[in-house]
């Protein structure tokens, strides 16, 4: 998944990024998952729960390029402000994103850019299983591959 703003991006235009972040084994004080105690693991499943709501996954690709208010993110996302709001907070908590007040407004963004890099696997893993399915399926019946 290309976390991308949409609105941000012309017709052909690849958007930018925010830039990736260092990989896992260039912290030698983060451990694999097979030897991360309890209470880590209850960690990273909060981490996870919080990327699992459909409208979170929708704010996170709002915010793929850049900085956005909650007003423009609640229109992108078609929801309320106090709805996003909420989401916003509860990302925020996990540091998913991060806000900053400029004036009157408040402006949000990714804060975390694994968030990319973990959309991508997670997406690429989905795309790969479903081009296998599809695969599969023209295996025991050719005819519909050729429409």
């Amino acid at each position: 998944m290309q976390i991308c703003n949409s609105e941000n991006s012309s017709v052909g235009e690849v958007p930018t990024r925010l830039p990736s972040c260092p990989v896992a084994s260039e912290y030698p004080f983060v451990n694999t998952l097979t030897h991360l105690p309890p209470a880590a693991l209850e960690h990273v499943a909060r981490y996870f729960r919080t990327l699992s709501e459909p409208t979170r996954l929708r704010i996170l690709n709002v915010l793929g390029t850049g900085e956005v208010s909650v007003g423009d993110i609640a229109a992108q996302v078609d929801s309320s402000i106090a709805n996003v709001s909420r989401h916003l907070a509860q990302m925020a908590q996990y540091g998913l994103v991060a806000r900053e007040n400029r004036g009157n407004s408040v402006l949000y963004r990714i804060a975390d850019p694994a968030v990319h890099e973990l959309c991508d696997l997670v997406c690429g893993s989905i795309a790969r299983r479903l081009e296998e399915t599809v695969a599969e399926r023209a295996a025991f019946n050719p005819a519909a591959g050729k429409r």
